[in-house]
Formats: structure tokens, C-alpha cells, sequence
């Protein structure tokens, strides 16, 4: 079951400089202010007398239609109650969350000064994997029930690479990425290499928002998968020059290479053993080598043309 008027009504809530070192960075003077609400907390142990409060608290998550009998049958159903309880004995405690929450908002908010950080309200939507984390400019929505642990019974019907972001860990990562998502203006460019270094400049931001965070973490992947990028970073990159792959304007390369897959599509025997959007982790590398070869601020790096960033960024993978 999934919460529907949740995602809908927070939809429609949607339309309504720095060139230091990305991990020295000092932002204990950055303020920033937001609140937590736990709207899972406050709706699942409602009462006839608290409901009221609930809906007066939270009325951009209630429609006309959303009955108080609505309610109630949510409340009481025990399949409900039953993922209350497990998201609980995860999150009950949310101060470690909260804390990794301000540090994000704070180094956004050094890079962005404008930046105000968004209020959180943390959700239980029956693991509505499409609607994990929803920026909404002044709201941030947290759907909890997605981050019990790569290993929790209720995500065993998930594919592998799916799961293995349900992880406490990778929630931050989908924050940041649901924010910076909102800063990098759109590319134009058609081409498999311009594609792959737009999807790169989403990740780099990540470098400057969450400088402790791992590499694994940012990309989402297991970490022998990892490895096996790392391994085969060379190899990869001569793939897609051997196969002229990199001015390609093919879409089918996206599925290839560029959205999140269980592995990606080489077409050769060990592509099992590869991660997915392969060519997403090419972009980073070649973003990162732009960087470490130009000076530029991040308001600068977030308008460079993709083009621009390729034909300077040096990269040269070791074979």
C-alpha cells in the first residue's frame, strides 16, 4: 500500500563561493535553522481525541478526500503497525540523522549563502521506493521505512542493487542528491560523453556537500563492485573510444550504462560483475580530474558546459 496523498500533494508543493579544499572547510560559524517533525510518530499512534491535532499539525498531508475512517484503518491495520514498530527500533532516536542532516545544510549553505535550510518531516509510505526522499524547497519528506538495512525481511524481494542503499548510511546521499538535484542546470548535450559528465557534475557536487561520506556510499555501490570499477577503469574507458561510443547520440546507451542497473551492458562475458550506471561513475572521474587540473568555485563548476570540463579535464585513466 502506498501513502498516495502524500507524494501528490507534496508534488504539488514542488510547482507552488568558495575555492577551498571541499573536506577543510570550516562550518561551525554557518547557522543554519530547521526543524524535525515525525509525522510517522504523531499519525500511527493517534487517538480519536489526538487526530485533530495531527491533521492541524500537518494539513498539507491530509486532502478533503483522506477521511478520518481513512485514518483510522491505517492506524489500525496491523501490517502498518507492524512497520511502525521496526521503522522505530531504527529511528526512535533521530539525533544522529539530525546531526548528519545540519552538517549537509551547513556546508550547503557556505558554498549557497541564499540557501535556507528546508524543515524535515520524516514519513512511513509502506516503502515507496520512488518517493524515498522528496525536496520541496521549504520541506524536505523523509520516508523512514526505506532505510531499516539492506538485510531487513521486508526488503527481500528486492533486487540486490536496490537494497543495498535501504541502509540508515545512504539516507544522507539521498537527501543531498534530492537538494543539489535542484542546482545543476539542465544540459542540452546529446551525446554519451556529454550525458556522462553531467551525471558526474551531480556526484562531484557530493564531493563539496558531504566530504566524509565514501565513494561507495555516493555511488551506491556494493563494494566489490566498486573494486571492480577501480580495477577496470582503464579498460572501460578504451571500451567506449574502441566502440565510438562517446559522441554517440544513441538513447539506449542510457539503459547501458547510465541508469541504475544491476550491472552494466558491455555485452561480454563478465558484465555481471560490473555495477550498474558504469558510465555515471566514468563522469565522476573525469569531473574530478577537471577539478584537480582548474581553479574554479563551485558557482563557477555549476555552469561549465560538459564540453568545456571534457576537453580540459586531462583525464587519463590508469590502464
Amino acid at each position: 500500500m502506498r501513502f498516495a496523498g502524500v507524494v501528490l500533494l507534496v508534488l504539488m508543493l514542488i510547482f507552488c563561493c568558495s575555492d577551498k579544499n571541499q573536506s577543510s572547510i570550516d562550518i561551525s560559524k554557518v547557522i543554519v535553522d530547521f526543524s524535525v517533525m515525525r509525522f510517522e510518530i504523531d499519525f500511527y499512534s493517534a487517538t480519536q481525541k489526538t487526530l485533530p491535532k495531527v491533521k492541524l499539525k500537518y494539513p498539507y498531508l491530509f486532502p478533503e478526500a483522506f477521511s478520518d475512517s481513512i485514518s483510522f484503518s491505517k492506524i489500525g491495520d496491523a501490517q502498518e503497525q507492524k512497520l511502525f514498530s521496526e521503522t522505530q527500533k531504527v529511528f526512535k532516536d533521530f539525533s544522529e540523522t539530525e546531526s548528519q542532516l545540519t552538517s549537509l545544510f551547513k556546508h550547503i549553505k557556505y558554498y549557497n549563502p541564499t540557501f535556507q535550510a528546508p524543515n524535515v518531516v520524516t514519513l512511513q509510505t509502506n516503502i515507496d521506493y520512488d518517493s524515498k526522499v522528496i525536496y520541496a524547497d521549504s520541506l524536505l519528506f523523509i520516508s523512514l521505512d526505506v532505510y531499516l538495512g539492506k538485510d531487513h525481511e521486508f526488503y527481500d524481494d528486492f533486487p540486490k542493487y536496490i537494497k543495498e542503499n535501504n541502509t540508515k548510511e545512504h539516507l544522507i546521499v539521498d537527501v543531498a542528491e534530492a537538494i543539489s538535484g535542484t542546482q545543476i542546470p539542465l544540459s542540452n548535450n546529446r551525446t554519451f560523453i556529454g550525458k556522462m559528465i553531467h551525471e558526474g557534475k551531480k556526484i562531484a557536487l557530493l564531493d563539496w556537500y558531504l566530504p566524509a561520506v565514501s565513494e561507495k556510499e555516493k555511488m551506491g555501490y556494493a563494494q566489490e563492485k566498486l573494486d571492480w570499477a577501480v580495477e577496470n577503469e582503464g579498460q572501460i574507458w578504451a571500451f567506449f573510444i574502441e566502440e565510438q561510443l562517446l559522441f554517440s547520440t544513441e538513447t539506449n546507451l542510457n539503459k547501458r550504462f547510465l541508469e541504475n542497473a544491476p550491472f552494466s551492458k558491455f555485452y561480454k562475458e563478465q558484465d555481471g560483475l560490473s555495477p550498474g550506471k558504469i558510465g555515471v561513475w566514468i563522469g565522476w572521474k573525469i569531473v574530478q580530474s577537471y577539478l584537480k587540473h582548474n581553479k574554479v568555485s563551485l558557482q563557477e563548476f555549476l555552469k561549465l558546459d560538459e564540453t568545456i570540463i571534457f576537453n580540459n579535464s586531462k583525464y587519463k585513466p590508469k590502464k
